[in-house]
């Protein structure tokens, strides 16, 4: 009998949820194939069977939770090919009646099972959860991942290219009576973290927020006088969230304190630059880390961004993609939202909230012109950051946006 462990789940995490199984105990498994997905307060993991067998117990039920080393399940070694070979056994018996026995020493059918047992996990746990429930043929989608697996991005970009409204809207009337007014769910990992970072950073914090407002004009004329000839030279479109991060970078070197946090009664000031970006995701919001953004180009920071949301978007995100950020920036404005305050990363000491860009009458030079504006929110630690410190470092974020060249000339 082989264990199934669960594995290490990095630092500071001590625990997990089991959130799927993808066989059920007597079925056969093979080797390296995905059996179990952990849900941490983190990122997901995956448990890939140590051998070939077949599933003999599962000690851990979904929705249990495990900690480092404990035992998920069993695995009967050897028990899953004994199966297989039975099968061909009559064929090379009938080979024989009829031809040399050179003949019978290549059956066919042997390799054909292979390939069928192969062919089965190659989707990961998520992805096969957005196949069944918009009735995807995962045989038809290409992978990308690792070893050609199917990740949770290829079966969504195959419902996507599918262009049909995805079915699971029906699909819940079937076990649920039409009487039924609510459903209680239960809270995953990653949402009972977020919500309990969030209330200590409310508790913990003197959390204030202040705001301005940036005129986009100028990036946007850059952005669409080069934005063919940029995707063409780098490979990656050029968006907003760049030009932030660079803004954001610079107006950190000068208002320090924005950059810092606090330890105990010290204050740690940062001399790097590393900055979370919020992705909404299906599990949750996540915060992956661009790191060393002040030593990027624009380029390298639209691909950071890309490779992170990616990675989020399909449940790959690593614990080190996560953890050490020093600023953060949340772009509501992609959903919509006009104003907010957002709430802070903790341990971090500040946090930019961008917003929707919407036409505004806007005086300038004494007439009324129509300018492309967004609200900006810095949300901070008063404890650390004063009122003067907060303002100016959102008159330097202002600034770098409304002027682009300033971020060449370092000014």
């Amino acid at each position: 009998m082989a264990d199934i462990m669960t594995p290490a789940l990095g630092e500071s995490v001590t625990e997990a949820t089991v959130a799927k199984w993808t066989k059920k105990a007597g079925d056969a498994v093979r080797k390296d194939e995905i059996l179990v997905e952990l849900e941490t307060d983190k990122v997901s993991l995956e448990v890939a069977a140590p051998s070939d067998g077949v599933l003999a117990e599962i000690n851990a039920e979904e929705g249990a939770t495990v900690e480092p080393g404990a035992v998920l399940g069993k695995i009967s070694e050897g028990a899953a090919a004994a199966a297989p070979a039975a099968k061909p056994a009559p064929e090379p018996a009938k080979a024989e009646a009829k031809a040399p026995e050179p003949k019978a020493e290549a059956p066919k059918p042997a390799p054909a099972p292979a390939a069928k047992a192969a062919a089965a996990p190659i989707a990961a746990p998520s992805a096969q959860r957005v196949a069944a429930e918009n009735n995807l043929d995962v045989a038809k989608i290409v992978g990308t991942g690792k070893d050609g697996r199917i990740t949770k991005g290829d079966a969504l970009a195959a419902l996507e290219a599918r262009g049909a409204a995805p079915p699971p809207a029906p699909a819940p009337a079937g076990p649920r009576e039409v009487h039924e007014r609510e459903e209680r769910v239960r809270m995953t990992r990653l949402r009972q973290t977020i919500a309990r970072r969030l209330k200590e950073a409310q508790n913990s914090a003197a959390m204030l927020t202040t705001f301005n407002e940036v005129d986009m004009s100028a990036v946007m004329a850059l952005r669409n006088q080069y934005k063919d000839v940029f995707e063409k030279t780098h490979g990656v479109k050029l968006g907003f969230m760049s030009f932030f991060v660079r803004a954001v970078t610079h107006a950190l070197k000068m208002v320090p304190e924005v950059n810092a946090e606090i330890d105990g009664q010290d204050i740690i000031y940062k001399n790097h630059y590393d900055i979370s970006v919020a992705v909404g995701t299906e599990r949750g919001l996540v915060t992956p880390v661009v790191r060393d953004a002040d030593t990027m180009t624009l380029a390298g920071v639209e691909k950071a961004i890309g490779a992170l949301g990616k990675k989020a978007r399909d449940g790959q995100l690593a614990l080190e993609d996560l953890q050490g950020g020093t600023f953060t920036i949340s772009n509501g404005g992609v959903y919509g939202s006009l104003m907010s305050t957002p709430i802070l990363n903790a341990p971090q000491s500040g946090i930019l909230g961008m917003h929707k860009i919407q036409e505004r009458p806007m005086a300038i030079g004494g007439q009324v012109v129509i300018r492309p504006m967004m609200y900006l929110a810095l949300s901070y630690d008063h404890r650390v950051v004063d009122g003067q410190g907060a303002v100016t470092f959102l008159v330097h974020v202002k600034e770098a946006i409304e002027e682009p060249q300033r971020l060449l000339l370092d000014l």
